[in-house]
C-alpha cells in the first residue's frame, strides 16, 4: 500500500517502532505507546457531567521506569515530518523532558532543548539516538554527578498492580530526589488536595531509603487520622520496618517512624519523647500539612524540627501559608514543585464544582433588638445591629438554622439522600443545633439508622468515632456530618458530593482546605463533581487571585512583628475546643487564654431567601451561565461558524463520532436535551442553540425522508429494514442508526439476523452505503 494511504497507526508500527528497536530501545520496558498524561476534564451542567478527551502521548521513552527522557508524536505520511512538534513539546513540558521527536514515517525531527546552538535536527529512520546517548545528554545538561545518577536511577516501588505515578507526581518525585541529591535539606512540595501527596511522599521516601541515602525517616502529622491513613494505606509496603510512636518509651530499631506531634512532645519536659532519640537519629523528616502545626516559628511543635535540624525536612501541603507571622517558604524555601487545584481540575484528576449561593434577608439587612429585648433564656440582648458575622457566633436565630437545614434537605431529596455531605458550622454549638434541625427534617432516614446525621467535632467522642466510616466509600453511614473545624483538613473524603458552608471563612488557607474536602474523584461511587451550597459568602474567595496562585511571602521574622493579625487567628472560635490549628483528640495546641463570648438565642424572627444563584467552574473561575450559553461557547471554539460545522457534519461517515467529539469538548447532551427539547437530535440541538437556526424535530426529518420515497431503489426486505431504522431514529436519534445493535432489537430483528439483513442489501459494505444515503437524506434540507 502507498505510504501516503496508510494510517497514523501504520506509521507507528511499520516505521517508528522498528527505528526504536534498531537504536537499542527495549519496547517492553523503555517504550510506552499511548502514554496517559491527563484523565480528561469533567464538565458539569445541571445534575449531569461528561468527561473530555484525555491527553496521551503517542510514545513516551524512559531510560528507566522512573526516568522519562523523550516524547515522540506520530502523524500520517500526508503530514509534514515536523507536524506534531507543538503537541510534542506540550507533552514534554508535562513530563519535564528535554527531547521531542516527531515523525510521519519518513524520518524524525529531533528537538533537543539541551542544544542551544542547533535545537532542531532532521534524522533518518536509521539515525534515532540510543537510550544511553539521550541519558548522557540529559546528565550533562543537568550536571548530574555519578553519585547523583545512582540515586536518581533508583526505581519506584512497584506492587505489580500497574499503578504508576501520574505525570505530575512523577515530576514532584523526581524534582525532590534531584534537589536532595544536590544537597538541598529543606524542600517544599505543594500539591492540591486529592492529588496524592502521601503516595508521592511514599515514593520519594522509598527511593531514598532503598538507595541507602536516607535510612531513618520520621513522618509527622498533627491529626491521628492522618497518621493512621498513611500507615495503613500508602506506607504499608514498609511493613515491619515501620512503627507508629505511641508509647512513652521508644524503640530505636525501626527505620520508618510515624507520629503525632502531640504524642512526642508537650509542655512538660518529661513528655518530650522525641528527646529519647539522638539529634542525628533521623536522616529525613516529612511534615504533612506543613501549613499547620509547626508552621509558626514560635510553635511548641517547631522545637521538634529544631531538635532534628540536621535531617532533611520535606514539607507537604496543598495550601502553603504566607502571613506576617507564619511562612512556609521562609522555612523550606520556594516550592520545588506546585500542582494546583486548577491544574488538577483541567487535567481531570480533580472534581470540578458547582456553587449554589443562598442569601437570606436577615444576612443582608442585619438584625437590631428592641430596647431592653431579651433572648429566649432571659438575657438582655446587647443594643446594636447584628450582622452576618455575628450569626451563630454571638446571635443565634433559630429559624435561620432551620432554613439552612431545610435547603440542605431539599437539595438531597432532589438529588440523592445518601450523598455524603459535610456541613461546616460556625462552632460546636452551631454544629449541634444544625444536627438537630436536620434530624427533624429527615426523621425517616434517622429512623433507618441513627448515624444518618452525625456531629463530628473535636469534643464529640461518638461523632469522632464515626469519622473513619464517613470517609469509607464502602460504608453508607454517616451520610451527613455537621462539623466546625475538625473536618476542615486532612480528611480523605473521596465520596463527599455536597459541601455546605454556613461558616464565615476569611482565611484563604482554610478556604482551600475546606474546598479540598470535595475535590477527590471516585468513579466507582459515581463521584466526578461536587456541589457547594454557600450561605455565608465564603465562595467569594474563588474570585481572589490568591485562590489558585502562589502565595506572596509577607512574613516578618521574630522580633519584627508589625502587629498585623493572621486571618487564621482572627477566625478562632473560643466556644470550640478544637481551633483550626489543633488536633483531633480535643486537646489544644499552643492554648490561648479563653475569650468569653456572650451568645443570644432568639426564636421568632422570620428568615426568607432573597437571592439564589448557581455558578459553575469554568476556565476563568466561577461563571453564571445557562446550558445554552455554555454549549455555545464550547462548540464555537471548534467550529467558528455554521458553515464549518455543516461541512464537518456532512463529511463524517459516522455522525456518532462527531457527537462523541462534541461531548469531549464539553457538550452535555442529556442536560441540553432536558433544557431545549428531547424531540430534537444532536444536529438540530447544535444548529439551534449555537447558530440560531430554526430546528426540526426528529419526526419532521423522518417524514421528509419518507415523502421523498428513497427506499424504492432497494429490495422489499431492505426497504423494510430502512423504514424500521428510520422509526428507530425518531425514537432515539442518529446514533441508533449507526449502532449494529439496532439490528438485534425489536421490531428489526423479526426481519432476520444481522447477517441475513446485510445480505438483503448485498453485504456489509452495501448496508453501510445504504445507511450513509439514509443519513444524507435526513439532513438534505440543510
Amino acid at each position: 500500500m502507498d505510504k501516503r494511504q496508510q494510517s497514523e497507526t501504520d506509521m507507528e508500527t511499520k516505521y517508528i517502532i522498528p527505528a526504536l528497536h534498531k537504536a537499542g530501545w527495549d519496547v517492553m520496558t523503555q517504550v510506552f505507546q499511548q502514554f496517559p498524561l491527563t484523565a480528561g476534564k469533567v464538565h458539569v451542567r445541571g445534575q449531569v457531567s461528561s468527561r473530555g478527551k484525555p491527553q496521551r502521548a503517542d510514545f513516551a521513552l524512559f531510560y528507566k521506569p522512573n526516568i522519562p527522557l523523550a516524547i515522540i508524536e506520530a502523524k500520517k505520511n500526508t503530514k509534514s515530518i515536523g507536524a506534531g512538534q507543538d503537541q510534542g513539546r506540550a507533552y514534554a513540558q508535562m513530563l519535564d523532558v528535554p527531547f521531542v521527536f516527531t515523525s510521519n514515517g519518513d524520518g524524525f525531527i529531533f528537538h533537543d532543548k539541551t542544544n542551544l546552538e542547533q535545537p532542531n535536527t532532521e534524522l533518518t529512520l536509521d539515525q534515532f539516538p540510543t537510550p544511553s546517548v539521550l541519558w548522557e545528554k540529559l546528565c550533562r545538561w543537568k550536571d548530574y554527578q555519578p553519585d547523583q545518577q545512582a540515586l536518581l536511577g533508583q526505581d519506584y516501588y512497584d506492587d505489580g498492580s500497574g499503578k504508576a505515578p501520574r505525570y505530575y507526581q512523577m515530576q514532584a518525585i523526581n524534582k525532590t530526589i534531584e534537589a536532595i541529591a544536590q544537597g538541598k535539606n529543606r524542600v517544599l512540595l505543594v500539591m492540591a488536595t486529592g492529588t496524592g501527596k502521601t503516595f508521592t511522599a511514599f515514593q520519594i521516601i522509598w527511593r531514598l531509603w532503598k538507595a541507602g541515602r536516607k535510612q531513618r525517616i520520621l513522618f509527622l502529622a498533627d491529626r491521628n487520622i492522618l497518621v493512621d491513613q498513611t500507615k495503613n494505606n500508602d506506607f504499608r509496603p514498609f511493613g515491619t520496618t515501620m512503627t507508629k510512636i505511641e508509647d512513652r518509651k521508644v524503640e530505636t530499631h525501626y527505620e520508618v517512624y510515624l507520629s503525632l506531634y502531640q504524642a512526642i512532645t508537650g509542655n512538660d519536659e518529661a513528655k518530650k519523647i522525641y528527646k529519647q532519640f539522638l539529634p542525628n537519629f533521623f536522616d529525613l523528616i516529612v511534615i504533612d500539612e506543613c501549613h499547620r502545626g509547626s508552621a509558626a516559628e514560635d510553635s511548641a511543635w517547631r522545637e521538634i524540627l529544631d531538635y532534628f535540624s540536621g535531617a532533611t525536612h520535606l514539607g507537604l501541603t496543598a495550601t502553603p501559608k504566607e502571613t506576617t507571622t507564619v511562612s512556609n517558604s521562609y522555612y523550606f524555601g520556594e516550592p520545588i514543585y506546585t500542582y494546583s487545584l486548577k491544574q488538577g481540575i483541567d487535567d481531570g484528576f480533580l472534581a470540578p464544582y458547582k456553587v449554589v449561593r443562598i442569601d437570606f434577608d436577615l444576612d443582608k439587612e442585619g438584625w437590631t433588638p428592641k430596647s431592653g429585648e431579651k433572648d429566649k433564656y432571659g438575657k438582655v440582648i446587647e443594643a446594636r445591629t447584628f450582622n452576618q458575622r455575628d450569626f451563630d457566633r454571638s446571635l443565634v436565630v433559630e429559624k435561620r438554622t432551620q432554613a439552612v437545614a431545610r435547603i440542605i434537605t431539599q437539595h438531597l431529596k432532589a438529588t440523592n439522600r445518601m450523598d455524603k455531605t459535610i456541613v461546616f458550622c460556625a462552632d460546636v454549638d452551631h454544629a449541634n443545633r444544625m444536627k438537630l434541625a436536620l434530624e427533624n427534617l429527615n426523621g425517616d432516614k434517622v429512623a433507618e439508622d441513627e448515624r444518618y446525621i452525625m456531629q463530628i467535632t473535636g469534643d464529640n467522642a461518638e461523632g469522632k468515632a464515626q469519622l473513619s466510616y464517613f470517609i469509607d466509600s464502602g460504608s453508607p453511614y454517616p451520610v451527613i456530618a455537621t462539623t466546625s473545624e475538625l473536618m476542615s483538613t486532612g480528611v480523605d473524603a473521596k465520596t463527599c458530593k455536597l459541601i455546605v458552608l454556613d461558616q464565615r471563612i476569611e482565611s484563604m488557607t482554610k478556604f482551600k482546605q475546606v474546598i479540598g474536602r470535595g475535590t477527590r474523584i471516585d468513579e466507582d461511587y459515581g463521584k466526578t463533581w461536587f456541589t457547594i451550597i454557600d450561605f455565608k459568602g465564603a465562595t467569594q474567595n474563588f474570585k481572589d487571585d490568591a485562590f489558585d496562585g502562589e502565595p506572596v511571602r509577607v512574613y516578618t521574622p521574630s522580633g519584627e512583628d508589625d502587629g498585623t493579625l493572621d486571618p487564621d487567628e482572627t477566625d478562632l472560635d473560643d466556644t470550640d475546643p478544637t481551633p483550626p490549628d489543633d488536633n483531633d483528640n480535643g486537646t489544644v495546641v499552643d492554648p490561648k487564654p479563653p475569650q468569653p463570648r456572650v451568645k443570644y438565642y432568639i426564636e421568632g424572627e422570620s428568615v426568607e431567601v432573597v437571592l439564589e444563584r448557581t455558578q459553575y467552574y469554568g476556565k476563568d473561575g466561577l461563571v453564571t451561565e445557562s446550558i445554552r450559553d455554555y454549549t455555545r461557547q464550547a462548540v464555537s471554539k471548534h467550529y467558528r461558524n455554521l458553515d464549518a460545522f455543516l461541512k464537518h457534519w456532512n463529511a463524517a461517515e459516522r455522525k456518532r463520532a462527531i457527537i462523541a467529539e462534541l461531548q469531549a469538548h464539553g457538550v452535555i447532551w442529556d442536560e441540553l436535551e432536558n433544557k431545549v427539547g428531547k424531540e430534537l437530535d444532536a444536529f438540530d440541538l447544535i444548529c439551534h442553540v449555537v447558530y440560531d437556526q430554526p430546528p426540526l424535530t426528529r419526526r419532521d426529518r423522518a417524514l421528509q425522508v419518507k415523502k421523498r420515497d428513497v427506499f424504492t431503489r432497494y429490495g422489499e426486505q431492505a426497504a423494510k429494514v430502512l423504514a424500521a431504522l428510520l422509526d428507530k431514529y425518531v425514537e432515539q436519534g442518529v446514533e441508533s442508526l449507526e449502532a449494529i445493535e439496532a439490528l438485534q432489537q425489536e421490531p428489526i430483528k423479526q426481519l432476520g439476523t444481522p447477517r441475513q439483513i446485510m445480505q438483503a442489501f448485498g453485504g456489509r459494505a452495501k448496508y453501510d452505503e445504504a445507511l450513509q444515503v439514509l443519513e444524507q437524506q435526513l439532513y438534505a434540507s440543510t
